[in-house]
C-alpha cells in the first residue's frame, strides 16, 4: 500500500526543503529548533479537545527535579494514570511540543497523563533518560489520588519514548511494582540488531536512517556503542519479557524502526504478555503528531489509545 496522500505531500514538501542528510545534518540545535516548530504548527491544527493546559510540576529523583506537566480530562473522576515519555530519538524533543498530541491522548483515554521532559542526549547520554522516567513513574505511582487517579497506572510513549515507556515496564515488574498497561508507539527495542526496514525506509520517509545513527550514538555518549545498546535498559528487547503488563505495540509500514516494534510485539506475545498489536501499513514515523493533517494517523492514535483503554478497564 502507498504512503497516506497527506503524509506523501507532506513528505515531498520537507524533502525539498530540508537538507540532505536527515534532520541532523545541520547539528542538533537545528534540528530541535526545527522539530519544535514542525510539532507547533501540527498542534495549532489539532482539534479542540475540552482539556485544559497542563499543570507544570517537578518531579523529584536523586539527579535533580524532572520536570512535568499533568493533564486531566474535563470528567469525573477517579480516572486511570498514563506517565507518557515523548519522542525524538532521545535528543530532541519536549513536553511544550507534544501538548496538542498529549491533550487528544488524554481525552481520549479519560485518563490523567503525567507527560514527561527527562534529560536529552547529548548533553545528558544514557542512563540519564532511564533515571528520570523511572523517577517520574515511581513519582506517579506514589501520588495517584493526588493526580486524580485510581490505582491503574500504565506507561506510554512514542519512538524513544516508547523504549522508554517498555524499560519501565521491565523495571517495574522487578520490583514488584507491576503495570497495568503500557502503550508503545513505534518504539525503539534493540537498536543493536539490523532490520530489514532500516534499510527499506531509511531515506525519504522523515526519519532517516543517518538519523538513526546520530541518535544511537549521542544516547550512548562516552560508551563503545555497543555497550550502550546491549544493555537492557536502552535495549529492552534483550531483557526478559515474561510477566510484563499487557502492551500496545503501534507500528508504521514506512517508518526505519518498523521491524524492531514488530520483532517487540511477537516477542511480547511468546513470552506470555498479552499484545494489541496495531499495524499502520501507510504511515510513517512521526504519525502520532500527524492527525491533524491525516485522517488514517488520527485513526492509528484513536486505535492505539483506545486499545491502551480497553486494557485499564
Amino acid at each position: 500500500m502507498p504512503v497516506d496522500p497527506p503524509i506523501a505531500a507532506l513528505l515531498q514538501q520537507l524533502n525539498a526543503a530540508g537538507p540532505a542528510g536527515g534532520l541532523l545534518a545541520q547539528g542538533i540545535d537545528n534540528a530541535r529548533q526545527l522539530f519544535g516548530q514542525m510539532l507547533a504548527g501540527l498542534a495549532m491544527a489539532e482539534a479542540p479537545t475540552g482539556v485544559a493546559d497542563g499543570t507544570d510540576i517537578q518531579i523529584p529523583s536523586d539527579a535533580g527535579p524532572v520536570p512535568a506537566r499533568v493533564y486531566r480530562p474535563g470528567t469525573e473522576g477517579p480516572h486511570p494514570t498514563l506517565v507518557f515519555f515523548h519522542g525524538g530519538g532521545f535528543a530532541i524533543g519536549d513536553v511544550a511540543g507534544y501538548d496538542g498530541q498529549v491533550k487528544a491522548i488524554c481525552k481520549a483515554l479519560d485518563g490523567v497523563v503525567v507527560s514527561v521532559d527527562y534529560r536529552l542526549a547529548p548533553e545528558h547520554p544514557f542512563p540519564a533518560a532511564v533515571e528520570d522516567a523511572l523517577a517520574a513513574a515511581t513519582w506517579a505511582g506514589e501520588h495517584l489520588a493526588e493526580l486524580g487517579g485510581d490505582d491503574r497506572l500504565a506507561v506510554g510513549g512514542d519512538s524513544a519514548g516508547g523504549n522508554l515507556a517498555a524499560v519501565v515496564a521491565q523495571a517495574r515488574r522487578d520490583a514488584g511494582l507491576p503495570l497495568a498497561a503500557q502503550m508503545l508507539i513505534y518504539p525503539v527495542t534493540d537498536s543493536g540488531t539490523p532490520h530489514a526496514s532500516l534499510e527499506e525506509n531509511g531515506e525519504g520517509y522523515f526519519l532517516t536512517k543517518d538519523d538513526i545513527l546520530w541518535f544511537t550514538q549521542a544516547y550512548a555518549g562516552d560508551r563503545p556503542i555497543e555497550e550502550g545498546l546491549t544493555d537492557v535498559r536502552a535495549s529492552p528487547r534483550r531483557g526478559d519479557l515474561a510477566g510484563l503488563a499487557p502492551a500496545v505495540v503501534a507500528t508504521a509500514g514506512y517508518d526505519p524502526l518498523r521491524d524492531d516494534g514488530d520483532a517487540y510485539a511477537r516477542a511480547l506475545q511468546e513470552a506470555g504478555v498479552t499484545v494489541r498489536h496495531l499495524e499502520n501499513p501507510t504511515l510513517i514515523h512521526g504519525w502520532l503528531a500527524m492527525a491533524p493533517l491525516s485522517a488514517a494517523a488520527a485513526q492509528a492514535r484513536d486505535a492505539a489509545v483506545g486499545a491502551l483503554r480497553e486494557l485499564l478497564d
